[in-house]
């Protein structure tokens, strides 16, 4: 496959995926999340993988949320739900990745783009990135699977803390929280600090991976169901409410 929208490349049993978006900050247009569903998927029978990594281009953010120009033409709850049923879809394709998935936060990871982040195994963040499940700032909720992962990681006493207050948690904090496990060190470039974490597991057998992978997968999807239901539902009453539409026009207003 051809993206449109990523970097994908693949060497030495490790498969590397970038948004290659900088300019949108990496937003997560439906485009992108397709991309990325159909890269996870297509790769997963390559018996060589020991693991992937997924990054943003840039040094700004490693997906700023929804693309809010895409996401435009959703209206309405049925809509919203639909919407958020396929892109739960994309960030399931990397949840059910056969081997570690480990997400490099280059910069912010913000909205959606912490829902992504939360969606890979791991996280190695450079030590300027933040992450911020600040969908409450739109006047929406989490959508693609990431608010039941925060609150499966976190705990919902966190988990709750940090979606209702909409924090923009620094990544040395949000290692204590254990949101992010690795934080590149002063003068490290996230690249050396995602090779470092990395190492051990490179040396393993691509088998041995897999069981490890099986294993988190059956606890991460043992329920889940009823869970990611019940953010849907919530999720398209609140897209379609009018302090929604108020909170897009203000944000776009002020980028103008």
């Amino acid at each position: 496959m051809t993206a449109e929208n990523l970097l994908v490349t693949m060497r030495d049993g490790l498969l590397e995926v970038e948004i290659n978006r900088p300019e949108k900050r990496n937003a997560l247009s439906r485009s992108v999340l397709a991309e990325l569903q159909t890269i996870f998927r297509d790769h997963a029978d390559i018996g060589a993988l020991r693991l992937a990594v997924l990054k943003g281009a840039g040094d700004r953010s490693f997906a700023a949320g929804g693309d809010l120009a895409d996401l435009a033409s959703v209206k309405g709850a049925d809509a919203a739900e639909t919407m958020a049923r396929e892109a739960k879809e994309a960030l399931a394709a990397i949840r059910g990745f056969p081997v570690p998935v480990v997400a490099g936060l280059n910069g912010d990871a913000l909205g959606g783009g912490a829902e992504l982040a939360m969606a890979c195994d791991m996280r190695v963040s450079a030590n300027h990135a933040r992450i911020g499940f600040i969908q409450g700032r739109l006047a929406i909720s989490s959508a693609w699977g990431g608010g039941v992962d925060l609150m499966r990681l976190a705990g919902p006493a966190l988990g709750l803390r940090l979606l209702t207050r909409s924090e923009l948690v620094p990544a040395a904090e949000a290692q204590g929280m254990g949101l992010i496990d690795a934080v590149a060190e002063d003068g490290q470039s996230l690249d050396e600090a995602i090779a470092g974490f990395i190492a051990p597991m490179q040396k393993q057998a691509p088998q041995v991976m897999r069981a490890f992978k099986a294993l988190a997968i059956e606890l991460r999807c043992n329920g889940r169901q009823v869970l990611d239901d019940i953010e849907t539902r919530h999720f398209g009453q609140v897209w379609a409410h009018p302090d929604h539409d108020q909170a897009v026009a203000q944000l776009l207003n002020r980028k103008r």
